[in-house]
């Protein structure tokens, strides 16, 4: 939006540490550094074009079983409780679906949210207080930081994926909450969850794993990184936002039976949240099922980003951050990173500009998702597009591509 249009959309009463905050948001990011472009605003999407923006990894959003359950579900329905899930009883229909998941993930029990964002900031919100120390990934989601922030716990940064710098942490600060995503959102890259199991157990340290990006992609049966290296009842506590590859809406943390109870009186999310309605419970008891049988869309899911990622890999662009379905093209300053952004559009493909604060400032990307209904054409089509637009971006100059090559040194 245009600035002095904004202007005249704004009540006249705002204090000035308001307006100060928007002028360096209106004036000083998107009319000066972006020349009036906002980074996540793009043109409409021709038919044809190749998405890459969205998280429905599996291509579940149509599915007819799925539709046809929240279809159900709406057409028979008889009045619902509106109410905070902490009054649920113990046989609802959210409880029984709560176990339903625990039970795919290989857990005791679970406790549904109404977000992803809702369910990491309620846990570490009732697992920290005041003094205690929080290791965090530099890389976790920023639902986890504000998790910490809520309880007035110690934020305590570790370099991303460096084990070292995390055990000089936990000596220096002591025993506490270590918090790492399963599969990162912005590079696709993987945490080393057996050796942060072994950490956490030597140190005395509670371990909570997101697989917001890996449940339903990775493990048996979809049932996510954690399960897949069989470390279930090694870590404390997994959360997961269902937006993902389940394509509902809502947030769900594995835990005990007993927990459960500590939570729902403890959890301020949990307290002044609604629960889930009955044609989103339905959608979610379909997508477990069928999730669980789709073998077949992992596999192709996990085939198109090795390929990809080779054939991007050779025209000279760094994705060596990452391995899995999240590609990174990281050009760095945010004028640069939009600048890619248009021109892979104009070419029919659509991927989402990451910057400040989802990045670290000048370490803008442009986040290629992909999903298992791709098809070669698609893929072709991403690589001709990320080949044709390499000297325009001038892609030897970017950070990403001096920090590939000064590894090629090493």
């Amino acid at each position: 939006m245009n600035y002095a249009v904004a202007q005249t959309l704004l009540p006249s009463h705002l204090p000035d540490f308001v307006t100060r905050r928007m002028d360096l948001h209106y004036i000083t990011r998107i009319e000066q550094l972006l020349g009036g472009e906002h980074p996540h605003a793009w043109q409409p999407t021709p038919a044809n074009a190749v998405f890459l923006a969205g998280n429905d990894y599996l291509c579940l959003a149509g599915e007819p079983a799925l539709v046809g359950a929240q279809m159900s579900a709406l057409q028979h329905r008889h009045g619902e409780l509106l109410m905070s899930a902490v009054y649920l009883q113990e046989d609802s229909a959210q409880h029984r679906l709560e176990l339903k998941l625990a039970q795919f993930m290989g857990a005791e029990d679970g406790i549904l949210a109404q977000s992803g964002w809702a369910a990491n900031v309620g846990l570490v919100q009732t697992l920290t207080g005041p003094g205690i120390p929080v290791y965090l990934d530099m890389q976790a989601h920023a639902s986890l930081w504000e998790g910490v922030q809520s309880s007035g716990a110690t934020p305590v940064s570790f370099l991303h994926n460096d084990m070292d710098h995390l055990r000089k942490q936990l000596q220096r600060h002591g025993r506490g909450l270590i918090v790492v995503d399963a599969l990162y959102s912005t590079n696709g890259s993987v945490a080393p969850l057996v050796e942060l199991v072994e950490i956490a157990e030597r140190g005395g340290c509670m371990l909570l794993v997101d697989e917001s990006h890996s449940l339903g992609t990775h493990g048996p049966r979809g049932a996510g990184l954690v399960a897949a290296l069989g470390l279930s009842e090694r870590v404390h506590f997994r959360t997961a936002s269902l937006a993902k590859a389940f394509a509902g809406r809502a947030g769900f943390i594995t835990c005990s039976s007993h927990f459960k109870g500590y939570f729902l009186s403890e959890s301020r999310p949990a307290i002044f949240s609604s629960c889930l309605l009955g044609h989103e419970l339905a959608w979610f008891d379909a997508a477990i099922d069928f999730i669980a049988a789709a073998d077949d869309r992992r596999a192709a899911l996990h085939a198109h980003a090795r390929t990809l990622r080779e054939e991007l890999g050779a025209l000279g662009y760094n994705v060596s951050d990452g391995c899995e379905q999240i590609i990174a093209l990281e050009p760095g300053p945010e004028p640069r990173t939009l600048a890619l952004r248009k021109l892979l559009e104009q070419r029919g493909v659509y991927g989402a500009m990451f910057c400040a604060p989802a990045t670290p400032k000048n370490r803008s990307l442009v986040r290629l998702t992909l999903n298992s209904g791709l098809n070669r054409v698609q893929l072709a089509r991403i690589v001709h597009a990320c080949d044709e637009i390499r000297h325009q971006v001038d892609l030897e100059s970017w950070s990403s591509t001096r920090r590939l090559r000064k590894l090629a040194l090493v």
